[in-house]
């Protein structure tokens, strides 16, 4: 416990310095692809965050600050054409992942991320609310999963990814995505995700999914695969075509710790 509080410290130390050169007027640099590591966003994901995906929100709301660096280094630096796909794709998610933590701790304390909007969808959710800026755009949620994450990347594995802050979402990763690993970071958040039960119970003869393989069911079956042929490439127990299949109700209850 002591050592976990010491590297607390020192991580929020690090973050302090970032910041400070914001307060003092201190310019944050664009970066090139290679350099764009979002070190900042991992220190933040190993502080709060915990490896099952839990978030202390409180935490974060106390140093604010911190998350507001690592934000303002994404707004600096939208992704460009020349950009490697992997780095592209790791930008977006971690970019969706952070403002939607910020997102929460705006408005902490709070039950469920849907208390914070309406329920028109693409009109007044909180998915649907323009206040992410990046570059020369202002963007929503909804903007970045569905109009760039999805269309333009094209790969199932973002739903395991992209974190929407409730219990029943897969967990929040508690370390930035890098264009260097990218595929092994979602092939990891696939197993973790499929092979949790509490997330999908898969016995011998019956499923019961979550509804994420339902509402993006186009997603996972555009490569040809069935919904089953995608799942058994990540779960260690395989289903057949022939099983039951009913769904778990989702969880919207914040995933606080």
């Amino acid at each position: 416990m002591q050592e976990n509080n010491l590297r607390k410290h020192y991580k929020r130390i690090h973050m302090k310095i970032l910041t400070l050169l914001l307060v003092f007027g201190i310019s944050i640099p664009s970066f090139s692809q290679e350099h764009l590591k979002h070190d900042q966003w991992t220190n933040l994901l190993k502080t709060y965050v915990t490896t099952e995906g839990y978030v202390d929100y409180k935490g974060i709301k106390e140093h604010e600050s911190e998350l507001d660096a690592y934000l303002t280094v994404l707004s600096k630096n939208h992704p460009t054409s020349d950009w490697d796909k992997n780095d592209q794709l790791a930008f977006w998610i971690n970019a969706y992942n952070a403002f939607t933590v910020k997102l929460i701790v705006k408005n902490y304390p709070v039950v469920s991320i849907k208390d914070l909007g309406g329920s028109i969808y693409k009109v007044n959710t909180p998915w649907d609310e323009k206040f992410i800026h990046i570059g020369e755009e202002t963007y929503d949620l909804n903007n970045i999963e569905h109009s760039i994450i999805r269309k333009e990347f094209s790969d199932p594995r973002i739903h395991f990814a992209v974190n929407c802050a409730s219990i029943s979402c897969p967990p929040l990763r508690n370390e930035a995505y890098v264009g260097s690993k990218l595929n092994a970071q979602l092939d990891d958040q696939a197993k973790r995700f499929i092979n949790d039960a509490s997330k999908n119970k898969i016995a011998k003869n019956k499923a019961q999914l979550s509804k994420i393989f339902t509402w993006f069911k186009g997603d996972f079956t555009a490569s040809g695969l069935s919904i089953v042929e995608f799942i058994n490439q990540y779960s260690a127990v395989k289903m057949t075509e022939k099983m039951k299949v009913t769904y778990f109700d989702y969880d919207w209850n914040l995933n606080g710790e």
